[in-house]
């Protein structure tokens, strides 16, 4: 019953953030909001509600490693998994917009979280600061997207009515509400039958499930050769996941660490490392650097396993 839980609640969180994003789009481009704010804003941020609800209701049931290690596990599975197996795939050319500004924020966010859990906890002051430089990467985005630095690549769709898209965003938001609440306790029951921890539960099996809608969205954009944008979801994804996620969580309530290592954050961090150093000269990702990230991922899954 509690793997159909959390395979119930995967489903609804996945549904749930697939139309709170469209009804959410659509209403924008009916307001006239500017198509890259939509791109750069709730596009990027629907791909990362799943992580969003079921880290903040992980938190708001005390169980703080579930949370965290969801963000961390995301993050790994995102560079690693994602980007890696679309590499060996298919080399990838990475834009200079992504490797001069998405990708070294993306490493600050790693950075600072990496320095945050050194004392053992993300607490209300640590969720603020998170917050903050969440702010500043959005003003920053934006102030590019005004000046044309950046592409946008959103379609527009605005020939849905206004009672569907009312329709769209209460049943989306329902549904990650409730499919996370599922999910959760569906995930967390395991841990505790089989002596899991609640951490390695969420660096693995919670991690994975939240990252599919960038898992998919990536998977498309690289079936159609356009690698900037698969590359660009998991990067967006990943400082969503840390100054957003985290810095929400945080600010509510502060997470304890006791079950997340300085292995696990320091893979989040070498990954992020490792995108940076492979993309900096030559702006593209070879099959050889994909195939090393996911070799990496899976000595990292084998040992979580073998240490349970």
């Amino acid at each position: 019953m509690d793997i159909l839980a959390i395979l119930l609640g995967a489903v609804m969180v996945l549904w749930g953030a697939d139309k709170l994003t469209e009804g959410a789009t659509v209403l924008a481009q009916k307001m006239n909001i500017p198509q890259i704010v939509i791109g750069l804003t709730i596009v990027a941020l629907g791909t990362s509600m799943p992580e969003f609800f079921v880290s903040f209701v992980s938190a708001l049931k005390g169980t703080a490693d579930l949370a965290i290690g969801n963000i961390v596990g995301s993050n790994i599975f995102n560079v690693m998994a994602i980007v890696g197996i679309a590499a060996m795939v298919s080399p990838m050319i990475i834009s200079k917009s992504t490797v001069k500004k998405d990708i070294p924020f993306a490493l600050f966010a790693s950075v600072a979280l990496f320095v945050m859990s050194i004392d053992g906890k993300i607490s209300r002051i640590d969720g603020i600061l998170l917050l903050i430089a969440f702010g500043g990467f959005m003003w920053y985005t934006l102030r590019l997207a005004k000046t044309g630095e950046v592409e946008d690549s959103t379609e527009r769709r605005n020939d849905l009515p206004v009672w569907k898209i009312a329709f769209f965003i209460l049943i989306g938001l329902g549904s990650l509400i409730g499919g996370s609440n599922i999910f959760v306790d569906g995930a967390t029951n395991i841990a505790r039958t089989l002596g899991v921890s609640e951490a390695v539960i969420g660096l693995t099996i919670v991690a994975c499930g939240t990252s599919l809608p960038e898992l998919a969205t990536s998977v498309v954009a690289a079936r159609k050769g356009q690698s900037a944008i698969a590359i660009g979801n998991v990067i967006g994804s990943n400082v969503f996941n840390i100054l957003l996620i985290l810095g929400t969580t945080g600010t509510i309530t502060p997470l304890l660490m006791s079950g997340i290592t300085m292995i696990d954050m320091g893979l989040m961090l070498l990954s992020m490392v490792l995108l940076w150093l492979f993309s900096f000269t030559k702006y593209t990702l070879s099959r050889w650097e994909g195939a090393l990230l996911t070799t990496i991922f899976c000595g990292y899954i084998t040992w979580l396993v073998i240490n349970v």
